[in-house]
């Protein structure tokens, strides 16, 4: 049974201006009595009119603490009246609106020394904030104030301490001025990206995989970066930090044994207590993760988890017109991770006496249970399944056949799956972003190309082409949400660049010149609509969109990466791709804007570090010239794609009018032609190209030489 969103417009009870909107988030609050406004002129005309502050709420659908605090005080009709007589209240989903969501988030870090959802932020009608912080509950708890006494308290400091209210605002929009000006450009010196490697080297938890304590975070643009790193060095610490990280979180519960999936992150150091909700862009950037690893090491285990990942994504998370939902709750009936955990009872329920043995066994079942109450911290008797060794070490354990094993797992997991299935299901996000899209896409189409799966970038077309002509606006701007049938909101700099990574992903995977075009489109696109011409790199917003508070860049790379590191790779790519010079050009130029945050912490900014690494070369280009679909040409290209080359571009180039296309988007390679009627590789090394082969062996040689390992400093 799975729980879906209805147009709250529907509902007799609805009560505030939310019941119209489309977003899930926005239509889970529709019928609070709290008179919800979305964010529009419309509240700030009425705030203007009744002289009232302004009440901003951002969160999202799949936010726990968002659900809590709606239930405690915005479902609550005494704290509704007093925001209703105090304040105009507007709700913003920070999925649809992260341009609304980055200022006021900079604020609260500002103000508190943190960030979070549900942000809360009280404001002047001209947008200015002049309090912050996340939850609040209803009642004031442990010296922390409640809306029960914040509420009264903030409206009697408006009406009878105005001025000291506006000099506070005045004061915080001159320190958030100050703090997204931006710096002199500068120069990342080399070692950066060796300082990087030092610091993740210090923060790794030898023990458990990963960095820092806890709650821990897959970070997975992290691990790229390291394999990246140990690719270009040899270094062997950073290969084995990966190696073990990515093992760790495939045994741990924040992996969803029995439906597959990533949970959003550990609450612990053992990656044994997840939270709950699972997100699309960490599904995307996990796929990635391990299917990078996979072609670097060879390991069937990465394989098998990039796999299951990406079944999980097309069976749950993909709409019928092939885009991608954003989000899977934490929660359901209330509870949270009632739906992934089981008892003991349970399991023997669905499974006859030798597979619950072994699920019991194999999933490390207690009677008691290893999940805790959140308030007591006592067993409840439910269970997290997750596992202490590999499938192959577990069948030796088990003196089992490893294809005996896997048969077994199989079918105690699918029994264990279509019961769960008749569970209430999490809420699910289905509204689809175009920024989180580009970043599946992407996992979809390395996944296919590394693994030789037709299906993966089957969908990763699919996807793209839904993208392409249903989130597009009459003009061809590119928009960013959609969903029932609307598309919503101009596109931000996440989106422009997630989607040219999407294509170029896609290009690689297909050869097909159609998908390296579109790159290039959004690329030149985002540069005109994007680019900040005083200091360089990429604003958020475009030019034209709403005018907020400031107009910020972002670089620091979190949950994902930043549009400006992804933006910075991408500008790389394409460069050597096209041999466009004003592409590196500008990948420098980014490279500077940032130099002194990045330099500060370059382990904070790791996906452009990665950039940074490809930038600094060696370089790798790679054409094969013939026909795409022949035997030779597959040969030639089965070798390349075989090869760990993170720093590597490939074109395939057809004879005759076929290859016009590349020829015009990269006229470099308009003497590259097959040899004899035999598709022919190009192999250059830092702009210096060895002789063409016909080979595949010679073409394995060649590529095994120009990607030696540098040693570290």
């Amino acid at each position: 049974m799975t729980t879906s969103f209805a147009s709250a417009s529907e509902s007799p009870r609805s009560r505030n201006r939310l019941a119209a909107e489309k977003s899930p988030y926005l239509l889970q609050h529709a019928n609070n009595p709290v008179d919800w406004y979305p964010w529009g002129e419309e509240a700030f005309e009425k705030a203007r009119a009744e002289d009232k502050p302004i009440f901003l709420s951002i969160g999202y659908a799949t936010c726990h603490w968002c659900h809590v605090m709606e239930h405690e005080s915005f479902e609550d009709p005494i704290v509704a009246a007093l925001m209703n007589e105090a304040f105009v209240n507007i709700k913003v989903d920070r999925e649809e609106r992260p341009d609304v969501d980055q200022v006021y988030m900079t604020v609260c870090q500002m103000l508190t020394g943190s960030g979070g959802w549900p942000l809360t932020i009280i404001m002047t009608p001209d947008k200015e904030p002049f309090f912050a912080g996340t939850y609040i509950s209803k009642q004031t708890r442990y010296g922390r104030v409640g809306m029960m006494e914040l509420v009264p308290r903030i409206q009697q400091m408006w009406q009878s301490e105005r001025e000291k209210v506006l000099e506070s605002a005045q004061q915080i929009l001159g320190h958030l001025e100050s703090a997204t000006a931006g710096q002199k450009p500068g120069a990342i010196e080399a070692s950066a990206v060796e300082t990087a490697y030092r610091q993740l080297r210090n923060r790794y938890d030898d023990r458990e995989g990963g960095f820092g304590d806890h709650p821990k975070f897959p970070s997975p643009h992290n691990l790229v970066f390291l394999l990246r790193y140990w690719q270009r060095t040899g270094e062997p610490q950073a290969l084995a930090m990966v190696e073990h990280t990515l093992r760790s979180m495939r045994l741990g519960g924040i992996y969803d044994h029995v439906g597959f999936g990533f949970h959003r992150y550990s609450t612990d150091s053992e990656w044994l207590v997840p939270h709950f909700e699972k997100m699309l862009y960490d599904q995307a950037m996990l796929a990635l993760a391990y299917t990078e690893a996979f072609l670097a090491t060879g390991q069937a285990e990465h394989e098998r988890t990039a796999r299951e990942v990406l079944t999980y994504v097309l069976r749950d998370m993909t709409s019928d017109e092939g885009g991608f939902y954003s989000a899977e709750d934490a929660d359901s009936e209330g509870e949270e991770g009632k739906f992934y955990l089981w008892s003991i009872d349970q399991v023997r329920d669905v499974l006859d006496e030798g597979d619950a043995e072994f699920a019991i066994e194999l999933f490390n079942l207690d009677p008691e249970g290893n999940y805790l109450d959140e308030s007591t911290r006592k067993p409840t008797g439910s269970n997290i399944p997750h596992l202490q060794e590999s499938h192959l070490e577990a069948a030796q354990r088990l003196e089992m056949e490893p294809d005996e094993f896997e048969r077994l797992l199989a079918s105690v997991r699918s029994k264990l799956f279509n019961a769960r299935e008749k569970r209430i299901h999490p809420l699910k996000d289905d509204k689809i972003l175009t920024d989180w899209n580009g970043l599946m896409i992407a996992a979809m189409a390395e996944a296919g190309r590394v693994f030789g799966d037709d299906e993966y970038v089957a969908a990763a077309a699919r996807a793209v082409e839904f993208v392409w002509d249903t989130m597009r606006s009459k003009d061809g701007r590119l928009m960013h949400r959609y969903r029932d049938g609307s598309v919503f909101i101009p596109a931000f700099l996440d989106d422009y660049a997630f989607l040219t990574w999407a294509c170029l992903a896609l290009y690689d995977a297909t050869g097909d010149p159609k998908h390296l075009r579109r790159a290039t489109d959004l690329q030149d696109e985002t540069l005109a609509r994007f680019w900040d011409d005083g200091r360089g790199g990429f604003y958020f917003t475009s030019d034209d969109a709403e005018r907020l508070l400031v107009r910020q860049k972002e670089v620091y790379d979190g949950a994902m990466p930043s549009g400006n590191s992804v933006a910075m790779a991408n500008l790389v790519r394409l460069g050597r791709l096209t041999g466009r010079t004003a592409y590196d050009d500008r990948a420098d130029a980014v490279a500077a804007a940032f130099s002194a945050d990045v330099t500060r912490a370059p382990s904070a900014h790791t996906h452009l570090m990665a950039a940074l690494q490809m930038a600094s070369g060696p370089s790798l280009e790679v054409v094969i010239a013939g026909e795409p679909g022949t035997p030779d040409t597959t040969e030639l290209l089965k070798v390349v794609r075989s090869r760990y080359l993170p720093h590597a571009v490939l074109l395939v180039v057809p004879d005759g009018k076929a290859g016009d296309q590349i020829r015009q988007l990269a006229p470099f390679t308009e003497n590259y032609a097959s040899i004899d009627g035999r598709a022919a590789a190009y192999v250059c090394r830092d702009f210096q190209c060895k002789l063409p082969t016909t080979d595949p062996v010679k073409l394995d040689e060649l590529l095994a030489e120009a990607t030696k390992a540098e040693p570290s400093s």
